[in-house]
């Protein structure tokens, strides 16, 4: 049994708060657009990270992290990747592999907009964190933290960490 944290879109971004919630986990994933290797290197002092670069992140960090990430957490198939859009929408490059051989849990970044859907179509959970830093268009800083129990997903809840621009930790934690 693992405890997860993800989140995505930090864009160099790390407060306290977050750094707080990641440290009760067992691993950090990023789902891209981390921002700097300064990131990258400050969570994995915290736990182990398993990351994707996105589309802002530089060469050092292109060089370090794949821009798609397939592997087993317990008994889950997972896979990552920044920009791959969401259950009706999945960018194009990703059919082949969800007909072929979809993955149970996918999570991608880049639209700053949190969301949790189940697929019916390719029997998979799809989840965007939202974003955890402060550049964007989103308003309130996200991510999400959930429990992996073999093959099963439990113990959901989204992260608030507050209007982007702000660092106080407001609203707290809401189970999914």
């Amino acid at each position: 049994m693992k405890r997860i944290a993800l989140l995505s879109d930090t864009h160099s971004h790390l407060d306290d708060q977050m750094i707080r919630l990641l440290g009760e986990c067992d691993e950090i994933w990023h789902a891209g657009d981390i921002g700097s290797s300064s990131v990258t290197d400050r969570l994995m002092q915290i736990k182990p990270l398993k990351a994707v670069c996105g589309n802002i992140d530089g060469a050092d960090l292109r060089m370090q992290f794949p821009s798609l990430l397939r592997f087993h957490c317990e008994g889950l198939d997972v896979m990552i990747t920044h920009i791959g859009g969401y259950p009706g929408h999945y960018e194009r490059n990703l059919l082949p592999i969800f007909k072929n051989n979809p993955p149970k849990l996918f999570i991608a970044g880049h639209s700053h907009i949190l969301k949790v859907i189940f697929d019916p179509k390719f029997q998979l959970l799809f989840i965007n964190p939202g974003a955890a830093g402060q550049q964007g268009f989103h308003i309130v800083r996200t991510m999400v933290r959930f429990t992996i129990d073999g093959d099963q997903i439990r113990d959901m809840e989204v992260v608030e960490f507050g209007k982007r621009g702000t660092l106080q930790f407001e609203t707290g934690s809401t189970p999914v």
